[in-house]
């Protein structure tokens, strides 16, 4: 068939996949074999057999983005020597209808062959990585299936190199020698990350079901002992929060161990995270890591059982938009810090720390007054892993600014209903009425909401979610008797010295020149007209060092109103701009317990932060 036949035949059939599928091509697995033949040069070989079902053509595709990470990342660029055979090793006819489908004409063979290596050389959390001692292998960048047979059994055969001992999945085992894991549908296939190589693997039981942490990587300076007994306090507090532990028989903490970078994402039965070999080293960047894995197995409910009806079942053709990721990575972010503090993980002075830096960026960044929550939730796929320097300008976070809302949310709840209901009643009987299949729609939520209550609470949602108006605490500082305070300063001399001169602007060194690399609205930078670029030379005529510190040394000689001559080279060609300093905003967003704080309102406070609305 010719292709302008063939994109005809998809016209007449329609914008759906088309299936000729028969009950034996439903039963029987597509069955895949990965070999590393080479792992130090980051390559993956695979063999795909996907049962033709007796028809005469097939639709094969590849996902073009990975659920949990919203922004198309085309993994077929990565795809080298496709080829189509049958069983017997008979070239067949097959060829690319768009970056990531294929049409192959069957001949009438029950099984199609499609061979292929993937290169895996990008150390996130939803790329592949091959290196010579271990491997992560994500499903999207890794498995072209057939369009119609998705609802089908899928079976991954690993073939490793000598030094490898084992691999690890949340995916059934069937088979330990060699290793072969099962699926049930190409969504679970795509939800199931694997590791392959030398795993540490730690354990702990809770309610009869497996837990594992699993390092892979460098593992020398990892306290792998330490690490699990503080997951099992929050998996265990996530279980007296939701009532029950929603997997079947195992979860999987997949945790590599690389310098450098870093990230996590959820799946249904497992999570991944990528992190220092060093992070268990210190209390605070260790912190840091039990966040992430926090935040991500709260996902384990919120995300991947409990969403919006836009995600799920996915289109992995292509985006998949929802206004409400404020609410599903928004509230997990709340969550993974206020589980963090009810695990015992967190003091209270650290917990509202975190809040506070929260709602310290959510009230600062001045793309607040430019795009709503909701639109930062649905312009996810072309902003938010795509950031710049005018980024904080014309965007907000709604991991940030949603972690902001589900606290005033909250709050608002328990104030509404005498602190007999919470959040987390609401996170609960959301998850009871709409986790599974269904999904939910964003007026259910509110709808909800508003019946435990007993008022309507769209206008609420509407200000806070869907506009650019500014956030209202008072009814959250109120009830729980706090106040913001600024930045104090830190001895004698700060306090003489203070306000000090602020240029606005952030700098780095770059090849031994100081530059400009974010310009934020409302500074003294933007208003003199300096740009993101600009190499700083001098200031009032004389030369200053490269480095942001020294430029800041020699702000400390200025005061608020001052006008300075900064001289800049734009391109290569010199440029004197004048500049008017002022003080920096000293105002911050940090939560502290006002001093004629009320028995009541501390009542309150340690019923929130110890996971019991009811007094």
């Amino acid at each position: 068939m010719k292709r302008s036949l063939f994109f005809a035949f998809l016209l007449l059939m329609g914008s759906q996949p088309f299936s000729f599928a028969t009950n034996k091509q439903k039963t029987e697995p597509i069955r895949y074999t990965l070999s590393f033949p080479a792992p130090e040069t980051h390559y993956i070989e695979v063999i795909a057999n996907i049962p033709t079902g007796d028809k005469k053509t097939l639709d094969l595709m590849m996902p073009v983005w990975t659920p949990g990470s919203y922004m198309v990342r085309d993994y077929s660029r990565h795809l080298e020597k496709v080829t189509f055979s049958t069983e017997n090793g008979e070239a067949l006819k097959g060829y690319k209808t768009s970056k990531n489908h294929w049409f192959v004409e069957t001949n009438g063979s029950p099984y199609v062959i499609v061979s292929y290596r993937t290169y895996g050389r990008e150390m996130t959390v939803r790329h592949n990585w091959v290196e010579d001692g271990f491997a992560l292998i994500n499903g999207a960048p890794t498995f072209i299936t057939e369009v119609s047979s998705l609802d089908q059994p899928y079976e991954v055969k690993l073939l490793l190199p000598p030094s490898w001992e084992t691999a690890i999945s949340s995916l059934q085992t069937i088979s330990k020698e060699p290793i072969v894991f099962r699926a049930n549908d190409y969504e679970t296939l795509i939800d199931s990350p694997i590791v392959a190589g030398t795993p540490k693997v730690y354990t702990f039981e809770l309610d009869k079901k497996i837990h594992r942490l699993v390092n892979i990587g460098d593992t020398s300076q990892w306290d792998g002992e330490k690490s699990i007994k503080d997951l099992k306090l929050i998996v265990e507090e996530n279980r007296n929060f939701w009532g029950s532990l929603p997997y079947k028989d195992t979860y999987t903490f997949l945790n590599v161990l690389v310098e450098g970078f870093g990230g996590g994402i959820e799946h249904k039965d497992s999570c991944t995270m990528m992190t220092s070999l060093w992070e268990s080293s210190t209390p605070k960047r260790y912190k840091g890591w039990l966040g992430l894995a926090s935040h991500e197995f709260f996902h384990t409910w919120n995300g991947k059982r409990l969403r919006p009806i836009e995600l799920g079942p996915f289109d992995y053709d292509t985006e998949n938009y929802t206004d409400d990721l404020w609410l599903v990575e928004g509230f997990t972010s709340y969550y993974g810090d206020l589980i963090m503090k009810r695990a015992g993980l967190l003091t209270k002075d650290q917990y509202l720390g975190k809040l506070s830096g929260r709602i310290s960026y959510s009230q600062n960044v001045p793309g607040r007054l430019v795009q709503s929550l909701s639109e930062a939730s649905y312009d996810a796929w072309i902003r938010h892993y795509k950031s710049n320097e005018n980024t904080s300008n014309s965007t907000v976070s709604y991991y940030t600014k949603g972690a902001v809302i589900g606290f005033l949310l909250d709050a608002k709840i328990r104030s509404l209903t005498d602190n007999k209901q919470s959040l987390d009643d609401l996170m609960r009987q959301a998850y009871e009425q709409f986790s599974g299949d269904r999904g939910y729609h964003t007026q259910e939520f509110i709808d909800l909401a508003s019946k435990m209550v007993g008022e309507d609470l769209t206008p609420w949602f509407a200000s806070a979610v869907s506009s650019t108006n500014d956030l209202d605490y008072t009814e959250a500082l109120t009830f729980f008797g706090f106040d913001f305070k600024g930045n104090l300063p830190q001895d004698e001399d700060d306090k003489k010295d203070s306000p000090k001169a602020w240029l606005g602007a952030s700098l780095e060194t770059k090849k031994d020149q100081l530059r400009i690399t974010k310009i934020p609205r409302e500074t003294p930078a933007i208003e003199a007209g300096l740009n993101v670029g600009d190499e700083i030379v001098a200031i009032n005529g004389y030369r200053i060092a490269a480095t942001p510190k020294a430029f800041q040394t020699h702000l400390e000689f200025f005061q608020p109103g001052d006008t300075i001559t900064i001289l800049v080279a734009r391109r290569g060609k010199l440029i004197p701009i004048e500049t008017t300093l002022r003080a920096r905003p000293s105002f911050s967003w940090r939560l502290v317990e006002i001093e004629s704080v009320t028995k009541e309102q501390t009542k309150r406070l340690n019923s929130w932060l110890e996971g019991s609305a009811k007094e």
